[in-house]
């Protein structure tokens, strides 16, 4: 009896499927997913790059002969020292008073926690080029500092102005202004440690010190070195308020040679911005492998450094050169 039309087959009545060539199914492939909108994206960001460069390259006004000139020479090395000393300074010192501060911050003293709310509060409302004009006139207003008994008899006194030179006062502004930002930096990062961790750790019967040294310090650090290399890439570039209290740093010195030669103005900022791109980039560069060292435990596998991105990079193009000519 035949079947009306349209009534099911069973899976053992249906014909079998048509096997396609096994060359046919070697050439066959996925496609990409075709996005023309990222494209012309990409070419826009490419010819508005390129005119960028063109002009950079071409426009006269930038005087790259002078920029050459320039670049190297022993004024604008010195000040580029000056610059490094006092961003070294700053940094070790104003983590150390930022790290002081969160303690007494997260402390159960309220006189602590005060105290460290008010200087965190004072030194964030006030501008740096305040503290450091500040400093740098503090010899008028204590002309001697004494070591002693409070209101009482003083030890010994020594005259401010020869204690404060120009470096002393920009080191000790802008380690001042710093520990305030690296302060809440640091109490954010040992704030975002999982508090099973501290029970964990006092359950073992460690030492307050101990724990926050070993356990919870080395764990909040993973936090802390995103923001707080933020904050140091800003204090390079706020060493150059300290021309302002007569030290030639690498601003400065580019400032000093562009009012004596003001034809290289132009040239002088260049190189000065130049030179702060490669301290930033370096910069940049070890935040990347401390995080990448402070990863460790947190996730599955270590991100790759840029070496290893460009070896899997070339990796994966001659596999793709050899798959298109086996096809």
């Amino acid at each position: 009896m035949s079947e009306p039309p349209g009534a099911a087959v069973s899976l053992a009545e249906a014909p079998p499927p048509a096997e396609a060539p096994p060359k046919q199914l070697a050439a066959q492939r996925v496609l990409p997913l075709r996005r023309p909108g990222r494209w012309i994206a990409t070419a826009v960001v490419l010819v508005l790059a390129a005119q960028f460069v063109h002009g950079l390259v071409t426009n006269p006004f930038y005087q790259w002969d002078r920029f050459g000139y320039w670049f190297l020479r022993p004024t604008i090395l010195d000040g580029l020292l000056i610059t490094l000393e006092v961003t070294a300074y700053s940094a070790v010192l104003g983590l150390l008073g930022g790290v002081l501060l969160a303690l007494a911050r997260l402390s159960k003293s309220p006189v602590l926690r005060a105290v460290s709310w008010v200087y965190v509060w004072a030194f964030r409302s006030v501008p740096l080029i305040v503290v450091l004009l500040f400093l740098y006139n503090f010899s008028a207003l204590y002309k001697t500092l004494s070591v002693g008994i409070p209101f009482g008899p003083a030890f010994f006194s020594f005259d401010e102005s020869k204690l404060a030179t120009d470096m002393v006062i920009a080191v000790v502004g802008i380690s001042l202004h710093e520990s305030a930002y690296a302060a809440e930096v640091v109490r954010g990062g040992v704030l975002s440690v999982d508090q099973g961790q501290h029970e964990a750790s006092a359950a073992l019967g460690l030492p307050k010190g101990y724990q926050f040294r070993r356990i919870v310090f080395p764990q909040a650090l993973r936090s802390i070195v995103p923001n707080y290399v933020n904050q140091l890439i800003g204090l390079i570039k706020g060493t150059s308020l300290v021309f302002y209290v007569s030290l030639l740093d690498l601003f400065g010195s580019a400032q000093s040679m562009g009012s004596t030669y003001p034809g290289d103005i132009v040239p002088l900022l260049m190189v000065a911005t130049v030179w702060y791109l490669v301290l930033t980039s370096v910069v940049s560069v070890v935040q990347f492998y401390v995080e990448r060292y402070y990863a460790r435990g947190a996730t599955r596998s270590l991100p790759p450094t840029p070496l290893q991105k460009l070896r899997t990079g070339f990796t994966d193009l001659r596999a793709r050169v050899r798959r298109e000519a086996a096809v």
